[in-house]
């Protein structure tokens, strides 16, 4: 038996007494209630300090307090990582908690659950809300009940970071803290009270989240990149000072105007003053996409930003890329794939391709006979040397076009098919370009057919590719689909080709590897084919530089695809002005089509062709006619009379007799051309504009200006509808109608038309080409 002595227990000798006891006790024990705490007084539970360097973005905030003005408002500020939301949110709630009204300001981090949790009893402890400190308290319903009561007055509630749908909608029956069991593990959702009392501000990566916690569009407000002036504010409010605004402009257009990355920038230049300074940051920036990603690496930390979130722009964003290969790994798969693509105007349907063909990727285009000709200004650049008042002709021979079938023309090579490791659509496609529009990753342009990205969303994506090892694997497969979806630089392909021209300057930028070279050099050979034919001969250039490298190495050097790029580049030399090098190309060319290909074989007169064209840039006629007479011959007997390449012969034939003043030859021969090309390839067709162009000089030679006036006004406007207003033919149509107006007396338009001619080409061509020293040399002598 136990014995136990007496006891007493509280104040005043409350409990209970025992002297001796042989047996059982049972007792019950009361514990005092809690005393009531007094009542606060409305306050705020901002964790951050006002920013000094605060910039007022637009209306923004003012659009908060508009629809806060109703009653149970909600808003959600929507945008990415970095673009200033939390500030926004901040300086929002200060402005709050210091008007003279009684509101209480609450902030939860709604990043987590857990922070979420925390947030509520931060305001539960903030409000002395009884029973908070039970040991089963269900801290969330608890602060639900108060908020919902409206004699407790008006309350704000900002749930910061609220990217994650999960926190606030997934019932989750693992959980295991005490308040769980008592809320039964209700969706967070659920306690956010709908009182007349109360508004919620949140701020969201995620749109579709932003929708349902707000519930309606109109009360989403998108936040994206600050304004150029607004950026240029802020780079002040960091920096102290901008004494080079232009270097200043180009630093925060570089920075695509995110706030996060103009503090970054700022936090670095002061960090390293005076060895480094505003216009250095840019420089060191602009040099390489791994000096770029270094620099927006940097963390200096922000007394404003949650002590989880970095500071760096490039974590900032890999937090969403992390988050969304964690819920949906295909929508990761696709933004790695646009993120080498050019950031605006990526197609739907380059995308929304689940394989492409064997012969697509390995498949090889050989030379394409088409009607091109280089310009109309034969005798152009001798005339001016004589420097007297009379017509220059923007004529010279109509130099054959390439030659080379569609991609779904070309034969397979291998056979089957392969499909694209990385990303591959299919039923679940229009899903995961949701799911990144969620994100604010991408935009979805008004027509719906194309996206775009922020171009360091883009670099952020590869170097995140890059910890995974995984950059290769879509820089191939970016390459891949483009080559297979770009046509060559035939006019009918001309639509798709600008559609997509950006998305292949890109590639220039990419070295391949292995059997990716190919690939990568029929795109830039198609590309540069394009460029040509458009005029933009620096580019043209580079890209049949590289394909031509890469082709030669790889194929060597008697391949017909490298005979196919040696000869396009010699036509951009030409139309460059570059004759010698032009020539010596062309000669190579054709000297090994005779000897693989033989004499008539359509590649062989192709080459013979082009050849004649740069004898008669150089003013060699009779060099140019002999072998124009015999591609022409051949071309009739063996491709027939209205062959496209019989009628370019014809054509160039034509524009020789023209430059050796045999105008009523060449004014028969144009006519006969033009009607065929009308009749065969239409008239809009630039090629049947090429010929009513050479007719009309024709004319203009034999002193018929009104029959040369209406066909140079007509082909003008038709190329500058076609073609576009700074198109090289395009140009030479208006140097054409300026001296048919000069020699008509109608000086002072003449002299504005070629004014206009001339600062075009300066821009379009450079000041050093041929056509550009023309035309300037012209209005110096119209306007002497």
């Amino acid at each position: 038996m136990t014995q136990i002595p007496s006891a007493s227990f509280g104040a005043q000798n409350r409990g209970f007494q025992v002297g001796q006891s042989y047996g059982s006790i049972t007792t019950e024990f009361y514990l005092p209630p809690e005393r009531p705490e007094t009542p606060p007084q409305p306050s705020a539970t901002i964790p951050f300090s006002r920013d000094p360097d605060f910039v007022d973005r637009g209306d923004i905030l003012e659009r908060i307090n508009r629809i806060f003005s109703e009653p149970a408002a909600r808003v959600a500020l929507v945008g990415l990582g970095g673009v200033g939301k939390s500030q926004l949110a901040i300086e929002f709630a200060h402005r709050i908690a210091g008007a003279p009204k009684d509101i209480w300001v609450f902030w939860v981090h709604a990043g987590t659950q857990a922070r979420v949790e925390e947030g509520f009893r931060v305001i539960a402890d903030a409000i002395k809300l009884p029973g908070r400190n039970q040991p089963k308290a269900d801290i969330p319903q608890l602060v639900y009940g108060w908020l919902s009561n409206e004699r407790n007055g008006r309350w704000i509630m900002i749930l910061d970071s609220a990217d994650d749908h999960d926190v606030f909608y997934k019932v989750n029956s693992t959980r295991v803290s005490t308040s769980d069991d008592a809320h039964g593990g209700r969706p967070f959702a659920t306690h956010l009270p709908q009182s007349r009392n109360g508004s919620i501000l949140v701020t969201t990566r995620n749109k579709n989240l932003a929708f349902r916690l707000t519930g309606r569009r109109q009360n989403m407000i998108d936040v994206g990149p600050m304004s150029p002036k607004d950026a240029l504010t802020l780079l002040e409010k960091k920096l102290g000072s901008l004494p080079n605004q232009v270097a200043a402009t180009e630093l925060v257009q570089a920075l695509d105007f995110i706030p996060l990355t103009i503090n970054q920038a700022a936090a670095y230049i002061q960090a390293r003053t005076p060895r480094t300074s505003l216009e250095k940051y840019l420089a060191e920036f602009r040099e390489s996409e791994s000096s770029k990603s270094r620099l927006l690496q940097y963390d200096a930390g922000d007394l404003r930003r949650d002590v989880g979130a970095s500071n760096a722009i490039f974590a900032t964003w890999q937090i969403s890329f992390d988050h969304i290969r964690s819920k949906r790994p295909s929508a990761a798969n696709l933004l790695s794939l646009m993120s080498f693509f050019d950031r605006q105007g990526i197609p739907d349907w380059v995308l929304n391709t689940s394989n492409i063909s064997m012969d697509a990727i390995q498949g090889r285009s050989v030379n394409e006979t088409g009607d091109r000709r280089h310009g109309d200004a034969g005798g152009l650049l001798e005339s001016l040397r004589r420097l007297r008042i009379r017509r220059l002709f923007h004529r010279r021979p109509v130099a054959d076009k390439i030659r080379g079938r569609k991609l779904n023309d070309i034969s397979i090579m291998g056979g089957g098919r392969i499909s694209l490791i990385g990303y591959r659509a299919g039923d679940g496609f229009e899903d995961d370009i949701a799911m990144l529009s969620e994100y604010c990753l991408i935009d979805t342009t008004e027509n719906g057919g194309t996206f775009e990205m922020h171009g360091l969303v883009q670099l952020s994506t590869r170097r995140w590719l890059e910890v995974y090892g995984e950059q290769d694997t879509f820089q191939r497969q970016f390459v891949e689909r483009m080559a297979a979806s770009y046509p060559t630089g035939r006019f009918e392909n001309w639509e798709i080709c600008r559609s997509l021209f950006a998305h292949a300057e890109v590639v220039l930028g990419y070295q391949p590897s292995g059997d990716t070279v190919e690939t990568w050099s029929r795109l830039l050979y198609n590309g540069g084919w394009y460029a040509w034919s458009q005029g933009r001969y620096d580019i043209a250039e580079q890209m049949l530089s590289k394909a031509r490298k890469a082709r030669e190495k790889e194929l060597g050097r008697e391949d017909m695809a490298t005979l196919d790029t040696i000869s396009l580049f010699a036509l951009v030399q030409k139309d460059q002005g570059r004759w010698k090098e032009a020539e010596s190309l062309e000669v190579q060319v054709m000297e090994t089509r005779k000897r693989v290909l033989g004499e008539e074989h359509p590649d062989t007169l192709t080459s013979m062709a082009n050849l004649a064209s740069t004898f008669g840039n150089q003013g060699r006629w009779k060099e140019a006619e002999s072998l124009e007479v015999q591609v022409m011959e051949t071309r009739k007997r063996v491709l027939g009379e209205e062959h496209p390449d019989t009628l370019t012969s014809m054509a160039n034939l034509a524009s020789t007799f023209g430059n050796q003043g045999r105008w009523k030859e060449a004014e028969s021969l144009e006519v006969q051309v033009m009607e065929t090309r009308k009749r065969v390839l239409g008239e809009e067709h630039p090629d049947t504009l090429t010929s009513m162009a050479n007719l009309a000089s024709t004319f203009g030679n034999q002193g018929r200006w009104k029959e040369a006036e209406s066909l140079e006004v007509q082909v003008m406007e038709t190329r500058k509808r076609v073609l576009g207003e700074e198109h090289p033919d395009t140009l030479a149509s208006m140097a054409n109608l300026a001296f048919t107006w000069e020699y008509q007396g109608r000086h002072s338009d003449a002299l504005a038309l070629i004014r206009d001619c001339a600062e075009a080409q300066q821009r379009v061509l450079g000041e050093e080409h041929p056509h550009t020293l023309s035309s300037l040399t012209t209005v110096a002598t119209w306007s002497s």
